[in-house]
């Protein structure tokens, strides 16, 4: 037992900060589990640890990093909300479905975007900087993710605007010194 300070990701699901918890072993529940490897990740900000059950002997992986308190997102509507990394994830992780990515590469783009938004932010960010922030990542990393996340936050307004956005991208890519920051903005 021990003072979780960081989230837990467990093939079982997030095990949530700040309360007093052991490192279950995801298979028979067994509390006390062996750290086999650990190794740090996105420049410190994130721990992998390799473990091993003793009871059952299964291996498993969990991922340590800091949580940031505080950050609330104003919607459009202008209501607010805490900021929730498990809602970021599972809109990039959705975009990112399919695709030739590995979980790691999508943990680090989510875990950069997060980090740039507590750079820009000190206590609240709109909802539109978090879409951005998105956009860009994706745009660098996989084409067909970034088309498949701006159809849904930019709400193409019909199949001509969004063969507008892949031309774009498609045109970008074959120029050299091309803006890499083009965002497509979302439809009123």
């Amino acid at each position: 037992m021990r003072l979780c300070l960081c989230h837990y990701s467990v093939s079982a699901g997030w095990i949530l900060c700040g309360k007093v918890v052991a490192m279950r072993c995801p298979q028979c529940a067994h509390e006390d589990t062996r750290v086999i490897d650990s190794r740090e990740l996105e420049e410190g900000s994130m721990t992998r640890r390799r473990r091993e059950c003793p009871q059952c002997a299964m291996r498993f992986t969990t991922y340590e990093r800091h949580e940031y308190a505080g950050l609330t997102i104003v919607k459009k509507d202008g209501r607010r909300e805490p900021y929730n990394r498990d809602k970021l994830a599972r809109g990039v992780k959705k975009a990112v479905e399919k695709r030739p990515l590995s979980n790691d590469d999508v943990e680090a783009l989510i875990s950069g975007i997060e980090q740039r938004l507590h750079e820009v932010a000190k206590s609240e960010v709109r909802s539109k900087v978090i879409g951005e922030l998105v956009l860009q990542a994706l745009r660098a990393m996989d084409p067909v993710a970034y088309i498949r996340f701006a159809s849904v936050y930019v709400g193409f307004a019909d199949l001509e605007a969004m063969k507008r956005e892949v031309d774009a991208l498609l045109h970008a890519d074959t120029i050299e010194g091309a803006t890499e920051n083009h965002i497509p903005q979302p439809v009123a």
